[in-house]
């Protein structure tokens, strides 16, 4: 199989928020929705228990990196919250080494949750890294 063709080779992630990007990320997990159901119980019919979709969940969004220049861009966004709730859409792209594109997630109503900066020890030899968590209101074309 050509390696163009090979979906289990993506390697990093793109953040898009309203048309800006905020850099690469080689980490992504939470890319989730789960439906609640209601079961209804029909008098009369014991045959079996009617599982009805109720609500739409969606998990917060988890995106590691290790630390870069676009760090600043994720302060600003961040920054830009406590003057006001703006809920902007986002595009995440799954994208392979050679830069093509594998899948892309849009999303409604995006807002940050948390940002994890790094941990500078000059004890630790590790990578400096950062986390943002965002949440959403749904998928989008």
């Amino acid at each position: 199989m050509s390696r163009d063709l090979d979906p289990g080779s993506t390697i990093f992630f793109t953040l898009t928020i309203d048309g800006e990007s905020l850099g690469f990320f080689n980490g992504c997990e939470g890319l989730s929705s789960a439906v609640e159901i209601e079961q209804h119980q029909e008098g009369g019919n014991n045959g079996f228990v009617w599982q009805l979709p109720s609500r739409v969940t969606f998990s917060n969004i988890r995106l590691t990196r290790p630390l870069t220049p676009d760090t600043t861009k994720v302060a600003a966004w961040i920054s830009s919250v406590t003057t006001g709730v703006k809920r902007p859409t986002a595009q995440i792209a799954a994208l392979r080494a050679d830069g093509s594109e594998v899948a892309r997630w849009g999303l409604i109503d995006v807002l940050p949750v948390s940002w994890q900066g790094p941990s500078l020890d000059p004890a630790s030899p590790a990578v400096a890294t950062e986390v943002l968590e965002i949440t959403h209101h749904g998928f989008t074309d």
